[in-house]
């Protein structure tokens, strides 16, 4: 509601219900108040049964004196450019509301020297500055330029360095290049149109006006914005650092690309220090991280976050809560204090009971991904044993090639090669490849328009006589030196498996406080269920606010939440965990920023990694800076027979499983218990599919020939218009299936029973993603019949490879997922520890409230850890192996526990 004279605010109907409403004064020039933000938090206020908003025009604010404003409960007012601060200070005096954001304070944020006397009184890290006061008699000033330094007050500033008016509404700010890198400088100023900064050849310094001088920090591009909403709240953004090129990046509704933010816990209690320490309940600021450290550069008063529906319900809510619960008992109004971020996160369990939630783990597998393709070539063009000599390739008969400039190099041979081939002539007497495959090296690194060591790598592999006869379709084997080229691609997450990853975050939120409560401000607690949901539900823009999981996204705002998100090093695990953190959070934007900000590697420490043998070298391992001791991998051996190492032990259930599946006569009792000791379900179900494995195998692989004669005819026939899913060419589908056809069937004449895993692989993607394509030829039928057989065969192949007998099922997990198995351990049994914790790094010290600056906030030791593992399937399989055999419920017992009971029936029944 606006006022104005003509305004009515005061009549009868007002008079009967002002005793029980809170009226809300917004009070701020007209450019802020009329603003999208703003009108997005007032709108959602104002759902608040028992408040009223009053927006002070700028006519009143400017001509009217403060005795004819009009009256409110509590005053929001915030300063800039030529709003009358002092005025709205006399107001406050006069009127005695409650203020948000105190006044008096926001003169001290027009002036950076006051701002950073400020952030360095309340013990929050700043860059190294030091301030040149010109307003100052000379003599108590000292300052020297030299070419590459400037000296003040004694502080020796090298380039690059800073220079700040100390003026904070003078956004003109410098930064000044070393001659090493160029010189010049970059000038900052405040955003016109798409350009936020502009190169200059100056290298000199302004010599008139007061600055503040301070390191330059390098932020590898970015900067981070920080906005509170009391001293419990803190919302993030990244955004393109207008120090970079000075080119706004925008998106395609021409607003300023932000990223999503997740703060560390030091960082949110830098938040709740600067809110408290500038009495801003409502502010923002800019945060610079670099080299570990995270420092406050600016801060900029009341501010809203632009564009996000998550942060408008937040800031409202928590606005709306905070002037009720302040003013409801003085006005008498009968309002009940909703689920607050400070009330224990309390949840339903599956047993029927509420209970506090303390710690959340999950290992998660990655999400559906292309095929894991390889193809093989062998080399002897002189560019590439150049090439391989320059990456020191002699030195270990090896090299991987991952980088974009290495793959760049091999893609660059590969194109010249095809040309000189083209060209024919006495050029081809030193080329030796064939060039079908070599077309198939440049079609496989071309794809995609750009080079990702997530998604293809090269080997080259050093051969003194040449490829091995054995190994090779080719007449005799040359004696002389050649390299083996192994190109692998594949395996990368598909769309389809970054939408599976995000759903699942979404899904995943609503086990915490809130997820099943769809309560928001302004919907009384005393209303029923249903109408709680209805209101929630009808509020405008209140898609966020009316959906499942909001508890969690709150608490994570807070200091609640203790989140930490480890994935192994493969692209396709790394990208599945930050879709999972997308949607986990309700996050905007790429990928690629939310994987950088907030997924681990944990490969430094064996925790995720999938080579079984990875600790057992070395006399302990690296952990973030601090070296492992051997006892926290001694488990990878334990009850390993002799000197067997558990590749061994593997390989010997392998041979022991490909040997009765290649057997030519059907399962007998005794052939189905062999196979599947442990009596899973999904097992024997397959057995009694498969019958004979030989006939089942032998009828898999008439199937892929009869596919492998129908992709050429379903080609020609379409014209190869028809685009196969993820871009994949027709050449490369039937390559794929004409090489599973080669290896399944080798000159042995026996069934390879190792390539079920792949066929499997292969048959399954084609089925989901390929359907549109296939469905209505003649292969549709060949498709389904081949999934369903080996899909069957796939199911006794696949999980068993991990040990048949419980005996090899523990050795083999064990020897796989005991760091992980030791990590989760320690991740429960740190939420009953009542001492100091034995912090797995540095910065897990803070996820508690440092006691000393949770003044106001009831128990700041309550949070909820969560921790999510992504990895790949050995380390699922091994897990679950641990957890169902492992001896973690008593065997007398398992009966009488029901929830367990059907824990174990559900893994027994599902295959994969």
């Amino acid at each position: 509601m606006e006022f104005s004279s003509e305004n009515t605010w005061m009549d009868l109907e007002q008079e009967e219900t002002e005793g029980k409403q809170v009226i809300v004064g917004v009070c701020a020039m007209e450019k802020k108040t009329l603003s999208k933000p703003m009108k997005e938090i007032l709108t959602r206020l104002e759902e608040f049964e028992y408040i009223k908003t009053c927006i002070f025009t700028e006519k009143v604010i400017l001509e009217e004196p403060v005795e004819k404003w009009p009256l409110c409960d509590c005053l929001i007012s915030f300063h800039s450019k030529g709003f009358p601060l002092e005025k709205s200070i006399t107001y406050a005096n006069l009127r005695k509301p409650l203020v948000i954001n105190n006044l008096e304070s926001q003169f001290a944020i027009q002036d950076r020297r006051e701002v950073y006397r400020i952030l360095s009184t309340a013990g929050i890290d700043l860059p190294r500055h030091a301030v040149l006061d010109r307003d100052l008699p000379p003599e108590e000033t000292n300052f020297e330029e030299q070419d590459d330094s400037v000296v003040v007050n004694g502080v020796v500033f090298n380039k690059p360095f800073v220079e700040k008016p100390v003026d904070a509404e003078d956004h003109n700010i410098i930064i000044y290049y070393p001659a090493s890198a160029g010189g010049g400088s970059q000038r900052l100023f405040r955003k016109i149109g798409s350009r936020s900064s502009v190169y200059s050849p100056e290298s000199n310094v302004r010599r008139a006006g007061s600055f503040i001088y301070e390191d330059f920090m390098a932020t590898d591009g970015t900067d981070v914005k920080v906005y509170t909403v009391g001293p419990d709240y803190a919302h993030a953004e990244a955004r393109k650092s207008p120090a970079l090129d000075g080119k706004v990046e925008r998106n395609s509704e021409g607003k300023e690309v932000r990223y999503p933010v997740i703060l560390s816990n030091k960082e949110k209690l830098i938040a709740r220090k600067v809110c408290m320490a500038f009495n801003q309940t409502v502010c923002g600021f800019d945060l610079l991280r670099a080299n570990g450290r995270s420092c406050v550069c600016d801060v900029n008063g009341f501010s809203f976050v632009k564009n996000s529906r998550k942060y408008y319900d937040d800031c409202s809510n928590i606005l709306g809560n905070m002037i009720l619960r302040e003013l409801a008992p003085t006005l008498h109004i009968p309002w009940t204090i909703p689920f607050q971020l400070d009330d224990p996160p309390i949840v339903p369990t599956t047993v029927g009971k509420m209970m506090e939630l303390r710690c959340v783990v999950a290992v998660v597998r990655h999400g559906d991904r292309t095929p894991k393709q390889k193809m093989k070539l062998e080399v002897k063009h002189p560019m590439f044993f150049d090439l391989f000599k320059r990456m020191n390739g002699y030195k270990v008969n090896h090299v991987k090639l991952k980088k974009p400039k290495h793959l760049q190099e091999v893609l660059d041979i590969a194109r010249f090669l095809i040309t000189e081939i083209e060209k024919g002539g006495s050029s081809n007497e030193v080329i030796e490849e064939k060039k079908s495959k070599l077309d198939q090296v440049r079609y496989i690194l071309e794809m995609y328009g750009h080079f990702s060591g997530i998604n293809r790598k090269v080997q080259l592999k050093y051969q003194p006589k040449g490829r091995p006869k054995s190994t090779s379709s080719e007449e005799e084997a040359l004696k002389e030196p050649s390299l083996l080229l192994v190109l692998k691609w594949g395996g990368e997450l598909t769309p389809t498996g970054r939408v599976q990853a995000e759903e699942l975050g979404k899904v995943f939120r609503c086990m915490y406080p809130g997820g099943q409560d769809l309560l928001i401000g302004g919907v009384p607690a005393h209303e029923t269920q249903v109408d709680r949901y209805t209101r929630a539900a009808s509020l405008p823009n209140g898609e966020y606010a009316g959906t499942q999981g909001l508890g969690l996204l709150r608490l994570h705002s807070t200091y609640r939440h203790d989140l930490k998100i480890y994935a192994s090093d493969e692209g396709r695990v790394q990208m599945t965990a930050a879709a999972f953190a997308k949607g986990l959070l309700a996050l905007e934007g790429e990928l690629t920023p939310i994987l950088v900000q907030m997924v681990k590697s944990a490969n430094t420490n064996g925790l995720l990694d999938n080579d079984c043998d990875s600790s057992g070298d070395g006399k302990g391992k690296k952990k973030k800076g601090k070296i492992v001791p051997d006892e926290y991998y001694e488990s990878y051996y334990r009850n390993l027979a002799e000197n067997s190492n558990l590749r061994d032990l593997k390989d010997r259930v392998k041979a022991k499983l490909h040997e009765m599946l290649q057997r030519d006569h059907e399962f007998s009792q005794e052939d189905e218990e062999l196979l599947n000791p442990c009596n899973k379900i999904s097992i024997a179900k397959a057995l009694r599919f498969i019958r004979n494995p030989v006939k089942c195998c032998g009828y898999v692989y008439d199937l892929i020939q009869e596919l492998n004669v129908l992709i050429p005819q379903i080609q020609e026939e379409n014209g190869g218009k028809q685009v196969l899913y993820h871009a994949e060419t027709w050449d490369l589908m039937a390559r794929r299936w004409g090489k599973l056809e080669k290896d399944f069937l080798p000159k042995t004449g026996v069934y390879d029973i190792s390539k079920i895993p792949d066929i499997y692989d292969c048959i399954k993607y084609d089925v989901e993603h390929n359907r549109s394509v296939l469905e209505n030829t003649d292969a549709w039928k060949v498709v389904v019949e081949l999934y369903t057989n080996v899909q069957n065969l796939a199911d006794v192949v696949i999980p068993q490879e991990y040990g048949m007998t419980r005996a090899e099922k523990l050795t083999i997990a064990q020897g796989i997922c005991t760091p992980l198995l030791k990590k989760i351990k320690a991740d429960l049994q740190r939420n009953i520890e009542d001492g100091e914790e034995k912090c797995e790094e540095e910065e897990d010290t803070v996820h508690r409230l440092n006691p000393r600056y949770s003044s106001g906030v009831s128990s700041p030791g309550r949070h909820v850890r969560t921790r999510l593992y992504f990895t790949s399937e050995s380390h699922i399989h091994s897990l679950l192996t641990v957890l169902t055999h492992g001896g973690l419920v008593d065997i007398e017992m398992q009966g009488q526990d029901e929830q367990w009971r059907r824990a174990l029936e559900y893994v027994s029944l599902v295959s994969e």
